[in-house]
């Protein structure tokens, strides 16, 4: 960890020597951890220590943008006549709206003590357990135990200075028979959040149960879908339509839907960066302060996620979800999503099911089938269950599912009571927090043999 002074001192002095029209410097540092492992025992540690930062600077409208990883100031100061350089070679960008000016943050903690000094050593003590409820199981246990610290800094010469530290730990697990697996997940600022004990009986539980897989139809069923599954969607539905670069080119399912109903009355999406129950952090990747922004409010389009340049494109204001450099035109994105719970147990969910399906989590999903009707593609994986008569009966093999979200939260009839915590791409700084959720009508495309 640089620290905030340090950061601000050598950056300012980048700014002093730029005669550029507008500079900006976005740093990320990073110390992480990783633990991963298989056949329960360990098989890999990895230490990283790096610093990503980049310089974009505007030359009347002209842009360059260029990275390097030192803050030795020679290093700094090419960066920077790099990043000139390439803005003489560019066209002129009409649309450049110039850089963030100066906001109030919220003070929020993003820190932990406990999860910055956890080292390879304690992840391997932790994970001793683990190791021997899955052999007591007679199964084997495979994933990864990460943890770490990182600091972002953005200042630019309209004066921001944005600086936040940050720890992180996330944990997944799968418990694997011979013709089963189950799955686990954990993320959280505090590592003593993350009960891997229990975290390991989960997936235990679910291996177990799920031996000896059926093989069902594709075709249409009631599904409760689990918060990893969940997690999945709505990260998919973020990236291609949620952003405004997607909604004004006609690519998401909200253009020309704002004001009007489109999912059911039971779904209440928002952005909330500043939420301390996920992974809160007080500005945008340009140094904007992050808001609340309301994107579905109980199945009704509200609005998507802008940054300074869509903003001052489309004569709005930006919402705080500018992405790293300007988002190289990608527009805002939120990152931070939450969906709105319900008041439902998952053993409810699963008595008012008389044929459906459970899945634990999805891969290999797709969200570019059909964006403006937000269609996604994927599998099911570790752990997807057969319910009959408001009982889980078996495991069954894994399905691929076609289906458009739009339609999905449109037949969402239960949702959860509790929220959980999952991460998305960009790490420590993003996360959404959802439900369980019961779905009527889940369209399965496909099977498979295992």
């Amino acid at each position: 960890m640089i620290g905030r002074e340090k950061l601000f001192s050598i950056f300012d002095g980048v700014l002093g020597i730029s005669d550029a029209d507008d500079t900006e410097i976005f740093f990320h540092g990073e110390d992480f951890g990783l633990t991963r492992y298989a056949n329960n025992y360990i098989h890999q540690n990895i230490d990283k220590n790096n610093a990503n930062i980049s310089i974009r600077v505007a030359l009347g409208k002209k842009i360059g943008i260029a990275g390097c990883n030192s803050l030795e100031s020679d290093v700094l100061r090419l960066c920077l006549e790099d990043a000139k350089a390439i803005a003489l070679m560019q066209n002129e960008n009409p649309d450049y709206p110039g850089m963030t000016t100066p906001g109030e943050y919220q003070e929020i903690s993003t820190f932990n003590d406990a999860t910055a000094s956890f080292g390879p050593k304690n992840r391997a003590e932790a994970l001793i357990g683990v190791f021997a409820m899955t052999k007591d199981a007679g199964q084997i246990m495979a994933g990864a135990f990460s943890n770490g610290t990182s600091e972002v800094c953005i200042v630019n010469s309209n004066g921001v200075r944005a600086y936040s530290p940050f720890a992180h730990a996330t944990c997944n697990m799968v418990a694997m028979t011979d013709d089963s697996s189950g799955y686990a997940y954990g993320i959280s600022r505090d590592i003593s959040e993350l009960d891997l004990l229990a975290m390991a009986e989960t997936a235990i539980t679910k291996a177990k149960a799920s031996v000896n897989p059926v093989s069902v139809d594709a075709g249409k069923y009631d599904v409760i879908l689990e918060p990893s599954a969940v997690g999945e969607l709505l990260e998919w539905l973020s990236y291609i339509g949620l952003g405004s670069k997607s909604f004004h080119e006609g690519m998401s399912f909200l253009a020309g839907k704002i004001g009007n109903k489109i999912m059911g009355d039971n779904v209440t999406i928002y952005d909330d960066g500043l939420n301390p129950a996920g992974m809160a952090c007080p500005f945008d990747f340009e140094g904007a302060p992050k808001k609340r922004l309301d994107i579905i409010d109980k199945g009704v389009g509200k609005g998507v996620a802008y940054d300074l340049l869509w903003a001052k494109k489309q004569g709005m204001e930006p919402t705080g979800h500018s992405l790293p450099n300007g988002g190289g035109g990608q527009g805002g994105i939120p990152l931070n999503l939450i969906f709105s719970p319900g008041g439902a147990t998952s053993d409810e969910m699963i008595k008012a099911v008389d044929k459906g399906l459970l899945v634990t989590r999805f891969h290999y999903v797709n969200g570019f089938i059909n964006p403006p009707e937000a269609v996604l593609t994927g599998m099911t994986r570790d752990g997807t269950f057969l319910i009959e008569n408001g009982e889980i009966t078996s495991g069954i093999k894994n399905l691929r599912f076609t289906e458009s979200l739009v339609k999905a939260f449109s037949n969402i009839e239960m949702l959860g009571k509790d929220l959980k915590t999952i991460g998305a791409w960009w790490g420590d700084l993003t996360a959404m927090r959802v439900p369980t959720m019961l779905i009527r009508d889940f369209t399965f495309s496909g099977k498979t043999e295992f």
